[in-house]
């Protein structure tokens, strides 16, 4: 007798049938027993009656987890009896023969319970934590998402490559993890960041279109929307193509797709909105906007140029933003966003609030009744409202008011989560400043095309001229998120000797680190571009999760460690001794 499954068992009325799965609850109502078994399809209940000896005393001995067989009719329950919560609560069966599979200890973690447990807690025993019904639903959509990606790719003539994951360090902008050669003492391979390099030398190969499910290794500090080590991408590149519009025109459609039709989601303002790198900055104060609110960021400059107030007058930028209904905010509740904005580099939060046809604050005294009026106008607050105002150097005010715009909106719970925010962010800089070693770096790497090209590397001679250089680089933000990451690339030898050249690095130094592609590149490279999308946060969000980790089988934890499988651990000397370290 082959199995039935839950899900299928209320085509089998007067039928005998065999199910298994694991006990998911039990119930002895004395003369009867009620077993509810579970399998990935749902839960069925099983009926044992005294009269079925043999099944009833093994019955009897079945505990929670307990994976079991059972053969028996199935029947309709009585009309009083039917649970409509579940698809086979219209059924039910009753058992003849009872066959215990394997027994289950006393559980760490209820499995059939929407018990809060923490975090270290599931992932520890996250085999259990799997058996939960949203978790068996995550990943059969995780499954159904990369099924449906693969789709749209083979269907637009995309070829699957897989690529090396020993592969050599490249500078990415995150910690590689090396990998000791014991053929090579001395010598390391690097899981790849990405398969960048390796993705347009198959385009110097002559693949004309590729793609790949990759997975990607990173090691940075993890966080509610970030995977330790390991991520996947879909990765694409496409040849002989010379903008980036080629390319968002042609992967467009499945991101919107996979929000509409995947996810049943709504798309914010009906269309994927395009901005620049520098207004996106300046009106959302961050590279990846969420747009399903409001709040800009808008600039006070002409209203307040012969302003006397100090705070106001001595800063390069002032801007403000207006929360709608910010009046009701508490005393200890503005306070807390004034450690967030000093948190992020600010002096304090300068407010005005609405109230009762009054502008109420610390700072009104210091403003004249024109300053305070053209405020009020230029950012449309009305009574009830409150504006909260950054002064400072510009790029220190478009990240404190771009952060605060943000736990505003979580305060306040503007972020619908069936709506989805997309955005395409275009002209990177190519070049940015490091604060840290106070020069002059690339702004992402250095396999994207500056616009202008060599000529515009060439002319650019003070550090202002290479910081205005912008690349035909380009990113997707969903809601808030960055998704995407793509730019026409640089498959120019002379260009790439130009743009580290800019920045202090001779030939010898760019042929050491890229020699392969800079080779590849002298033996007819065709124009090419590409772009790559994270999976997981791309999921994580047409899901409605918070937390990353809640949409992948097997992550680590928030400190990058696998509380299950006990890794990183030391390893046998000998290994070591293998390898010369």
């Amino acid at each position: 007798m082959t199995r039935t499954l839950s899900s299928e068992i209320n085509k089998s009325i007067g039928n005998k049938v065999k199910v298994k799965g694991w006990v998911n609850s039990r119930r002895d109502h004395g003369g009867l027993i009620f077993i509810d078994i579970r399998d990935h399809s749902g839960v069925t209940q099983l009926v044992f009656q005294p009269d079925q000896k043999d099944a009833f005393s093994l019955a009897e001995q079945l505990r929670d987890e307990y994976v079991i067989s059972a053969v028996g009719t199935v029947k309709e329950r009585d009309e009083n009896l039917k649970n409509p919560n579940i698809e086979s609560g219209n059924v039910e069966v009753v058992v003849s023969e009872l066959n215990i599979l394997n027994r289950a200890e006393p559980l760490p973690i209820q499995v059939n319970s929407d018990q809060n447990i923490s975090e270290e807690i599931r992932l520890k025993y996250r085999y259990l934590d799997l058996r939960r019904t949203k978790m068996q639903n995550m990943l059969k959509k995780r499954a159904e998402l990369f099924s449906f990606m693969r789709k749209f790719m083979e269907q637009n003539e995309f070829t699957d490559v897989t690529t090396p994951v020993l592969a050599n360090s490249s500078p990415e902008g995150a910690r590689d993890f090396l990998v000791p050669s014991r053929f090579q003492q001395g010598n390391y391979y690097a899981l790849p960041q990405s398969p960048q390099q390796f993705k347009q030398l198959l385009m110097v190969g002559g693949v004309p279109r590729y793609y790949q499910m990759a997975t990607c290794f990173r090691d940075e500090d993890p966080r509610a929307d970030r995977l330790y080590g390991e991520f996947y991408h879909l990765d694409m590149e496409m040849s002989f193509v010379e903008s980036g519009q080629e390319v968002r025109d042609m992967m467009e459609p499945l991101i919107k797709s996979l929000v509409t039709d995947f996810a049943g989601k709504t798309i914010a303002g009906g269309a994927v909105v395009y901005m620049t790198h520098h207004e996106a900055a300046e009106k959302y104060g961050s590279d990846k906007p969420d747009l399903r609110y409001g709040m800009e960021l808008v600039e006070l400059s002409d209203i307040l140029e012969n302003t006397e107030f100090g705070v106001f007058k001595n800063a390069e930028v002032v801007k403000a933003i207006c929360v709608k209904g910010g009046a009701g905010l508490s005393r200890s509740q503005i306070d807390s966003f004034t450690e967030i904005a000093k948190k992020e580099g600010a002096g304090g939060l300068a407010y005005i609030i609405y109230e009762g046809g009054e502008a109420k604050s610390p700072i009104a005294k210091f403003l004249n009744e024109t300053e305070l009026s053209g405020i009020k106008e230029k950012l449309g607050a009305s009574n009830g409202d409150a504006i909260f105002f950054g002064a400072d150097k510009r790029s220190l005010v478009n990240k404190v008011l771009g952060k605060l715009r943000i736990e505003f909106a979580n305060h306040f719970k503007l972020k619908d989560p069936n709506v989805i925010s997309l955005v395409w962010i275009i002209d990177f800089p190519f070049y940015e400043w490091d604060e840290t070693h106070k020069k002059v770096d690339f702004g992402h790497n250095p396999f994207s095309m500056p616009k202008g090209g060599v000529e515009a590397l060439k002319a650019a001679k003070t550090d202002e001229e290479k910081l205005a250089i912008v690349a035909d680089q380009y990113d997707m933000a969903m809601n808030g998120y960055e998704i995407c990451s793509g730019a026409v690339r640089n498959h120019n030898p002379e260009v790439m000797y130009e743009a580290f050249g800019i920045l202090g690095y001779d030939r010898s130094y760019v042929d050491a680190k890229f020699g392969a592609m800079i080779n590849a590149f002298k033996y007819g490279a065709p124009p090419h571009a590409g772009c790559a999308f994270g999976i997981d946060r791309m999921f994580m969000e047409l899901m409605g999760e918070t937390n990353i980790r809640e949409v992948v089988a097997f992550p680590k934890n928030g400190s990058g460690v696998d509380v299950m499988m006990n890794s990183p651990s030391e390893v046998d000397p000998q290994q070591l001794k293998e390898l010369g370290l």
